[in-house]
């Protein structure tokens, strides 16, 4: 009685062509690059006996893989997908223009894994040889740690090794996040789409099977490194904005310490004095001050440039200094309007890169006990007065006067208020009261001018407790525009 023989697995049919087409892929790959050599050499005749064994090989190689697969055992399998088909001569499929196209010797540091030591010496030789540096690794966990050891620009990963397989080398390199940029080609006498997919699914730039064509090799190399230099030059580009920003950064903090340097310290004495400088951003276009201009005036100001930044914040400093040194020629600092007249002409805005700004200066008359003051489009300063704080009234300081910077051609009046016993004066900038309330609508001046009288919270000053409600208000901490706020106390 006969027996039907047991038919082999795809598997074993699989490592079967494996086995008996990584020695002929030697023998082929060898003789190549000995052709190679020979012709470099004018040995014509050797060239053509090595031409023909390739031939030979090409040939042998054709029968393992036409017969040594499962249709002809009564299975049925995936076809190896004709774009990867070894069986045609290298370089066969490629035309002479295109094979042009990567002649020319590249550069990149290549890692080759293979557990066949002919497999390594071969494909680092033809490699070398074209151009590269190459490094060679026997199996995956050797591979991994030469990757984490030096820098590399490619990896030539063989699928079939002990140890640690090409597939599980693969998933290593790629979920690790310092490698993982690393471009992978797979190569392996494997062909079966399955494995092709897989690769590509784990993450594989590309897929060669062995034998392999030297110039569509070079070709799939080169496309590789070229994507690995535009990662690499992307990653640089990264790192030199990372840089730059750290160090606008710190440039914008230490411009923004400058700026905070020139702010004035409480007065204390006859005259109190306190004041918040909240910019949106690191610079803000706000500014303020006060100073004895000698023993019986003290000027106090507020400015607000437009917009934010840099720009902002260069130009309110230059008028912050011009006040504080009083280098205006021909102007007596003691007379608010003529303050603002001659800033008008000094800053105009299309001298200021179209910047304009808003300023209260005022001058405080100790000896006549008198506030004047003058305003150039600023939000109006509110001054409680009266006989004692208990009966101190609200009054709103209104004076005319545009913009400054915007009208070449405007003059600035000087306004003089009184003083009683007790005065408490508010100088601001919009961005303290035009806030947007968290439950819809805009915070108006009148109903700022309202919080100013409510008595301070428990625990904090009257400027810290006016900020608290304004947040409470808005619903946030960050406000939309830059704060300033300043609180003159004469007694």
């Amino acid at each position: 009685m006969s027996s039907t023989p047991e038919q082999p697995s795809d598997a074993d049919l699989a490592t079967l062509r494996h086995e008996l087409r990584t020695p002929i892929n030697q023998i082929i790959g060898y003789a190549e690059m000995l052709e190679e050599d020979a012709r470099g050499a004018g040995q014509a005749e050797s060239a053509g006996d090595l031409q023909k064994i390739q031939q030979a090989a090409r040939n042998l190689l054709k029968l393992v893989n036409e017969n040594l697969i499962p249709s002809h055992f009564g299975a049925g399998s995936v076809k190896p997908p004709a774009t990867l088909s070894p069986n045609a001569a290298p370089g066969a499929e490629l035309p002479q223009h295109i094979k042009h196209r990567f002649a020319k010797p590249d550069h990149g540091h290549l890692l080759v894994v293979d557990d066949n030591p002919d497999n390594r010496d071969m494909l680092a030789k033809r490699l070398a040889k074209q151009g590269y540096t190459v490094a060679c690794a026997e199996n995956g966990r050797l591979a991994l740690e030469a990757l984490r050891r030096e820098s590399f620009d490619l990896v030539l990963l063989d699928i079939m090794m002990p140890e640690m397989d090409g597939y599980q080398t693969l998933n290593q390199i790629k979920g690790d996040n310092e490698l993982r940029h690393l471009p992978v080609i797979m190569i392996s006498a494997l062909d079966e789409l399955e494995s092709v997919l897989r690769c590509i699914e784990a993450g594989a730039e590309d897929y060669l099977p062995k034998p392999f064509d030297p110039t569509l090799l070079r070709a799939r190399i080169g496309a590789c490194l070229e994507k690995k230099r535009a990662h690499d030059q992307e990653q640089l580009y990264c790192q030199a904005l990372v840089e730059s920003q750290k160090a606008l950064a710190t440039e914008l903090n230490e411009a923004a310490n400058y700026v905070r340097s020139l702010l004035p310290a409480p007065l204390k004495g006859d005259v109190k004095t306190d004041w918040r400088f909240i910019p949106s951003t690191q610079l803000g276009g706000d500014a303020l001050g006060y100073h004895w201009l000698d023993q019986d005036h003290l000027a106090m100001y507020l400015l607000d440039v437009c917009g934010h930044g840099v720009g902002a914040a260069l130009l309110s400093i230059s008028i912050a200094n011009v006040l504080r040194s009083q280098s205006l020629p021909s102007t007596d600092f003691r007379h608010p309007g003529e303050v603002l007249n001659m800033l008008n002409q000094t800053f105009p805005m299309e001298k200021q890169n179209d910047m304009y700004f808003t300023i209260w200066y005022g001058v405080y008359d100790k000896a006549r006990h008198q506030l004047h003051y003058a305003s150039g489009g600023h939000p109006y300063p509110v001054l409680f007065t009266g006989p004692s704080q208990a009966q101190a009234g609200m009054q709103i300081l209104q004076a005319g006067g545009v913009i400054v910077g915007t009208m070449p051609n405007v003059s600035y009046r000087t306004v003089t208020v009184p003083f009683q016993r007790y005065n408490r004066l508010y100088i601001f900038s919009d961005g303290i009261y035009e806030v947007t309330k968290k439950g819809g609508g805009m915070l108006t001046l009148d109903q700022f001018s309202l919080l100013l009288k409510i008595p301070p919270l428990a625990g904090l000053s009257h400027l810290d407790s006016i900020l608290r409600r304004i947040q409470d208000l808005h619903g946030s901490s960050t406000m939309e525009d830059d704060v300033s706020i300043m609180e003159a106390v004469f007694d």
